[in-house]
């Protein structure tokens, strides 16, 4: 009977060794993975910011196009209706004349 209680008793403390190192594992696992956990999303931070800001430049290159092509547009208006009205103004002038003096 005293080696059947012995065998039984090695078997608990083996158990409880177990348990033990199983427990003591978990946490070594557990910190690994907070710092495999830490690591990808300070990676994936310098990611995203690296797409934003590539996003923002293009975006920014974008607006200066469209603004010197606004700018670009203007001018050439201006430049247009100057030409116009040097070429038309006497004729212009002749209209405005004829619509004042004109009886209604």
């Amino acid at each position: 009977m005293d080696t059947i209680v012995k065998k039984l008793t090695e078997i608990e403390s083996a158990a409880s060794a177990i348990v033990r190192h199983a427990e003591s594992q978990k946490e070594v696992l557990e910190r690994e993975y907070q710092a495999k956990r830490k690591s990808f999303d300070e990676g994936m931070e310098r990611q995203t910011t690296a797409s934003v800001e590539k996003i923002r430049g293009e975006l920014d290159q974008n607006l200066k196009k469209l603004s010197i092509g606004r700018e670009n547009c203007g001018d050439d208006s201006i430049t247009a209706l100057q030409k116009e009205f040097e070429e038309s103004h006497t004729q212009y002038a002749q209209d405005i004349l004829k619509r004042i003096t004109e009886v209604s």
